[in-house]
């Protein structure tokens, strides 16, 4: 069960951690008013953003801790998306983090008509490959569903980032700073894919990408 991974890490410095990249996620514009959510793993649970909260101005002592049930055990009121992070972290043993924003560039490619809904974004570039892989579409669901909670759980085995349609991107890493990195080189392909649309490119091929894996011993 991938409830029972040891972070090794202190909750208070994961606090900070949660506050610092938030702050930066908005500051950059990745996020806006208070849209988007980040948590991280613990030991005894999990540490998320609270509901209409601004990622920009956190406050540690007020993040919601969450037990492997769900029951909110401290802190302000979790996000209504939480279901969302349980998901991820209940297939994914090796999540220590997720992100899940309504970043410009990924949000406009999930109101796409005509993507692949295997894998929504081509690899254009070998760190998108490195640090996303591939990308699946969630059909839409309303935000709050908790259908969408199993419609991520069906995908999350095989894929650390999910793109929601009509909506945006969720994001797993090892640690928040490698969920965050991974969210940022997926908005930068997003606009990448969308300034691209009328061009002829040419993505990586399945060799290509078949050598990333090996290489850099790629879980994705």
């Amino acid at each position: 069960m991938s409830t029972m991974i040891s972070t090794g890490r202190d909750e208070a410095a994961m606090r900070e951690e949660i506050v610092g990249f938030g702050r930066s996620l908005f500051d950059r514009g990745l996020t806006a008013g208070s849209s988007g959510n980040i948590s991280v793993r613990l030991d005894d649970g999990w540490l998320l953003t609270p509901t209409n909260a601004c990622l920009g101005r956190l406050d540690p002592a007020r993040l919601a801790k969450l037990d492997w049930n769900g029951r909110h055990v401290s802190g302000d009121a979790p996000s209504k998306e939480a279901f969302l992070h349980r998901a991820m972290y209940e297939e994914r043993a090796g999540a220590g983090a997720i992100v899940h924003l309504h970043s410009t560039h990924s949000a406009a490619v999930s109101c796409m008509c005509g993507l692949n809904p295997d894998d929504c974004i081509p690899p254009l570039t070998a760190y998108f490959v490195m640090k996303v892989g591939r990308l699946p579409l969630v059909p839409y669901h309303r935000p709050g569903d908790p259908a969408l909670g199993d419609a991520i759980r069906g995908l999350a085995r095989k894929h650390c980032t999910v793109l929601l349609a009509n909506h945006g991107p969720v994001v797993s890493g090892a640690s928040l700073e490698a969920a965050v990195y991974a969210t940022e080189e997926l908005e930068e392909t997003a606009k990448l894919f969308l300034l691209l649309r009328n061009t002829p490119t040419s993505p990586l091929n399945t060799e290509q990408v078949e050598e990333l894996k090996a290489v850099f011993e790629l879980d994705i």
